[in-house]
């Protein structure tokens, strides 16, 4: 990252961004309630870093767009926070969403720059900052030192939660056995709700429970 002052051009990006995903239909269940409370008081004070991290689908993004509405910060996203002047960021509230994609010296100057001015840093990853690959030894032991919050794997509430917001995109409203019965079969991942649901609106049919069982190739039932 370049030092303030340096005369050599820096790219810009406009600081007031949109977050990764709406916050409006997030559902606190079980596996994220821990997380959900932190990031409704955070931060407590000036200067604070943390850090929530889980798997893929499990909410991590959702309660990060709600803690940004709340509090107005600026969203980065990964690799991003080599393109931002750091001296707009100065005493600011940051969230550095898929932050393990940043690189190490981008996210050593901005965990600096959040504790000497004031700021806030809220970091998003699938990992613990602590598992993270890094060169830097300052950035290893400031990563160490950060407040960690996990999310557990989404749970059947924030399953289904998923899989009525996919098939929504894709203007399917499936009956809430439909929803209960794939939340009880698939993987817990995001990637599995877009994948089981593409397949059902490949079908070019209404998704019923008998669909969804044909599709998953599910014989445990007999009838719908």
């Amino acid at each position: 990252m370049t030092a303030p002052g340096s005369d050599t051009l820096q790219l810009r990006l406009p600081l007031r961004q949109e977050a990764p995903q709406s916050a409006a239909d997030f559902v606190v269940s079980e596996s994220n309630s821990a997380a959900a409370s932190v990031l409704s008081t955070w931060p407590e004070m000036a200067g604070s870093v943390l850090s929530i991290f889980g798997s893929s689908g499990s909410g991590k993004s959702h309660l990060a767009a709600a803690w940004v509405e709340r509090t107005g910060a600026i969203a980065l996203h990964g690799a991003e926070a080599a393109l931002v002047d750091p001296r707009e960021l100065e005493g600011q509230m940051v969230l550095l969403d898929r932050a393990q994609d940043a690189d190490d010296e981008s996210l050593f100057h901005l965990i600096n720059l959040t504790q000497s001015g004031g700021g806030a840093l809220l970091l998003v990853s699938r990992d613990p900052p602590g598992a993270w690959a890094c060169e830097l030894p300052d950035l290893r032991s400031r990563l160490n030192a950060i407040r960690t919050v996990a999310l557990d794997a989404p749970d059947d509430a924030v399953l289904g939660a998923m899989l009525k917001r996919a098939f929504a995109t894709r203007n399917i409203t499936p009956g809430d056995e439909v929803i209960d019965y794939l939340a009880r079969r698939i993987d817990r991942s995001a990637d599995a709700v877009e994948h089981i649901v593409d397949r059902l609106d490949a079908c070019h049919r209404p998704v019923t429970r008998v669909l969804a069982r044909q599709v998953l190739g599910d014989s445990d039932e007999l009838s719908d």
